[in-house]
């Protein structure tokens, strides 16, 4: 079976195997084993038909790569002595950072099997690109590069780039994780209960879910409400209200949200952990079977009891003194979800 890679980010790699598993999921795919080895963040994947797809939605991604069966330098270069059509330009990347004269040696025979097919090495904007990595007994992993992250779209909608800035909000690229946390697919209904400034709604609005956002300050709807129209989207639903009595129609396929929590953030004098778990347990009620909740905080009791149970929990550091989790809860498929019609 043809196979890729998915090349993850490094600065959180248990956060980014969690993304990347819920939306190979989401797309009906699934993960094939873990990285190649402790030293780069490559995990094997059945080609998905939807790579594309795949990249457009990663947050902590780098790129997608397909992988070539051939094993050694010595058949590499005779594929690539087959397959470069004269005039095409190709690069070729490791995927972990050995020495430069390293590098050389290895790509060198690559590189005079490229020419001698007609082809040419260009570094800046090649046609094809190649990416390897060297293991042991000289075994080589070898692929082309198939889809790239974009990156530059996630780093647009960062907080000094909005219209409404509040200097707590949560990162874009970090929203993102938590919306493919949820595994949301388009169309699905979502409620977020501390909507703040929007940050993490939109990233979950981009996914094609369905938002319900509330939020007991009415400067911070207006200013989701602004930094929604700047991206180009809408809300289904923005509320202004305490989560904790507002009521809104169900039910949600997940509940998405960054609860208050550290010493920037205000709960109106309750205490944040009582409050996050008064509210997500009120809202999980109306999450439907099967659905998921994704809840950062930064740890502590679980927010919910049966029928939800935890699947996952990542750590990341936000700085020296706080570490926030991404938490992900999942509801048994027995039951029914109620309607947020009322408390």
């Amino acid at each position: 079976m043809i196979e890729a890679w998915v090349e993850l980010s490094r600065e959180n790699l248990p956060l980014a195997h969690l993304e990347l598993a819920a939306i190979l999921e989401t797309l009906g795919g699934e993960l094939r084993g873990t990285r190649l080895d402790t030293a780069t963040p490559l995990v094997a994947v059945p080609t998905p038909s939807e790579a594309r797809l795949l990249a457009g939605r990663i947050a902590l991604g780098r790129r997608i790569t397909v992988r070539w069966p051939e094993e050694s330098s010595e058949e590499i270069g005779a594929r690539l002595r087959r397959e470069i059509r004269p005039g095409e330009s190709v690069a070729f990347r490791p995927t972990t950072r050995p020495t430069g004269r390293a590098t050389v040696a290895v790509v060198d025979p690559w590189a005079a099997a490229v020419r001698a097919a007609g082809g040419r090495i260009e570094l800046e904007h090649p046609d094809r690109k190649f990416l390897f990595h060297v293991g042991l007994a000289d075994s080589v992993s070898f692929g082309e590069e198939l889809a790239v992250v974009d990156r530059t779209t996630t780093d647009s909608r960062r907080m000094p780039k909005l219209p409404f800035r509040r200097p707590v909000s949560l990162p874009p690229k970090l929203g993102r994780v938590a919306a493919n946390l949820a595994r949301l697919r388009p169309g699905d209904r979502v409620v977020d209960p501390f909507v703040g400034t929007g940050a993490l709604a939109i990233e979950v609005a981009l996914l094609g879910g369905r938002l319900t956002g509330i939020d007991a300050d009415a400067t911070m709807i207006q200013g989701a409400l602004a930094n929604f129209a700047h991206v180009g989207i809408e809300p289904e639903r923005l509320l202004v209200g305490d989560a904790r009595v507002v009521t809104a129609p169900g039910p949600f396929a997940a509940l998405v949200t960054d609860p208050p929590y550290g010493r920037a953030s205000t709960t109106g004098g309750e205490d944040a952990r009582s409050l996050t778990r008064t509210v997500v347990q009120r809202w999980a009620e109306f999450v439907q079977p099967g659905g998921r909740l994704v809840v950062i905080s930064p740890g502590g009791p679980d927010p919910v009891d049966a029928p939800w149970r935890r699947i996952a929990s990542v750590p990341d550091r936000v700085h020296r003194s706080l570490t926030r989790e991404f938490r992900v809860y999942e509801r048994s498929r027995t039951g029914t979800a109620g309607t947020a019609e009322g408390p």
